[in-house]
């Protein structure tokens, strides 16, 4: 060990006189470690945002969707055969997509209403948690061992969120009806179609907008409703890579041509996710500045050790010490105060964020409240990723302006005259 380190480690140590400066030396310490501890738990929780809205969105959503400038695709079979020969490409299936009005009694609220094929949708999406029933109730040969009979079992099925069924007071196997916006001429008018459903599943997704407006029925019912025949809105594609989705949506824009129209996930989620990383790098900004206030209590304890260790100095001069020795004192000493509150808030940021459900979980309980109202904010439960490119960011980040803190003191330190500290000695 250096006498340069050994010293510093002298001076860190409070003598009586000295309390006042180890206090501001404490407060250093305290600022650094809550400013790491701030910046890994703040990011990892909007990473995990970030990530689990990403997720959800493309397990209920295909990573590309291909349509047809001129409406309804008909001959969709072909097409997806020409799509299935592009690279990347995974799998793909047919959807109807509509809106319409789904009445219980009366209740009623709007949904978006999806056409699906149950054999092959669950290649493309994914519903989440199969509360109750299963998607391949919609395929009227599956349902022929239910508990269910009379005219419900002559109904057609249709899958709704759990949120949905709790607001509608919908169970498993119960009759709702379908309001659609198509209509139809009878002698006292155009009425709206109407047309009754039995709930075959309640789905759980994670995600209250899809979990409280969303509902599917088979492609068939969805083209008898709809008076679509044997067209449908267009193709869900799914992909290898999610990253490479642009790149293969281009290649399918290219070998299909007009007339149709292809948009995958990052143009679909665009503005959702730019808002996100905006957010993320101006939370990384606003808690920086924990770090920058404890730098400078840094300067300033390392201002008052040199004024006080004046005459120290002088005698280390006198002894042979060099000026970039006496600042090599100071600079350890400011990134041993530095390194300590960064390993303690590395520790403390990373056991919070990787216990955040836990721990919000438990907070919740104590005080009475829902951190997340599933009905205000896109997630139900608080999600956390540690992204250890952010730490290391965080961590180099901290101790160099640590480092950068020092320098001043040190400097000023070095340039002290001997002989003008010695004079009253």
């Amino acid at each position: 060990m250096s006498y340069e380190l050994q010293i510093s480690l002298r001076y860190l140590r409070a003598k009586r006189k000295q309390v006042f400066v180890s206090v501001i030396t404490l407060i250093s310490v305290l600022g650094i470690f809550l400013g790491v501890a701030a910046l890994i738990i703040v990011l990892a929780v909007m990473s995990g945002f970030e990530n689990d809205l990403r997720n959800k969105i493309l397990a209920m959503n295909s990573h590309i969707v291909l349509t047809a400038y001129t409406g309804a695709m008909e001959d969709y079979d072909n097409v997806m055969k020409e799509v299935s020969t592009v690279k990347g490409v995974v799998a793909s299936t047919p959807f109807i997509y509509s809106q319409a009005m789904l009445k219980n009694g009366e209740n009623i609220t709007g949904v978006v209403l999806r056409g699906i094929a149950p054999d092959r949708a669950l290649k493309v999406i994914n519903l989440g948690r199969m509360r109750e029933g299963s998607i391949d109730y919609l395929s009227k040969n599956k349902r022929a061992h239910l508990p269910v009979k009379g005219q419900a079992a002559d109904l057609p099925g249709i899958i709704i969120g759990k949120e949905l069924a709790k607001n509608l007071g919908l169970m498993l196997f119960e009759p709702a009806s379908i309001v659609s916006p198509m209509v139809v001429a009878t002698p006292f008018g155009t009425v709206p179609r109407i047309k009754k459903f039995m709930v075959v599943g309640i789905f759980d997704s994670g995600f209250y907008e899809y979990d409280s407006g969303l509902a599917f029925i088979s492609l068939k019912d969805s083209q008898d409703l709809m008076n679509m025949n044997d067209a449908v809105t267009g193709i869900e594609i799914k992909v290898v890579d999610i990253y490479k989705a642009d790149a293969i949506a281009k290649e399918i824009k290219h070998k299909l041509g007009y007339p149709f129209w292809v948009r995958h996930w990052m143009e679909m989620n665009k503005n959702l996710f730019s808002a996100l990383r905006l957010e993320k790098r101006v939370m990384f900004i606003i808690l920086s500045l924990i770090v920058l206030v404890a730098a400078f209590n840094i300067i300033s304890s390392l201002i008052m050790v040199v004024m006080e260790k004046n005459k120290d100095i002088a005698i280390l001069k006198t002894m042979g010490a060099t000026a970039a020795s006496i600042m090599r004192i100071f600079i350890f000493q400011g990134l041993i105060i530095g390194i300590i509150g960064v390993v303690t808030g590395l520790i403390a940021g990373l056991l919070v964020a990787f216990n955040i459900n836990s721990i919000s979980t438990y907070i919740e309980r104590l005080f009475g409240f829902k951190i997340l109202p599933g009905d205000v904010y896109y997630l139900s439960e608080l999600p956390s990723q540690v992204n250890y490119g952010d730490i290391s960011i965080i961590v180099i980040g901290t101790i160099l302006i640590c480092f950068l803190s020092t320098i001043y003191p040190s400097w000023r330190a070095s340039k002290l005259d001997p002989a003008e500290a010695l004079r009253y000695e």
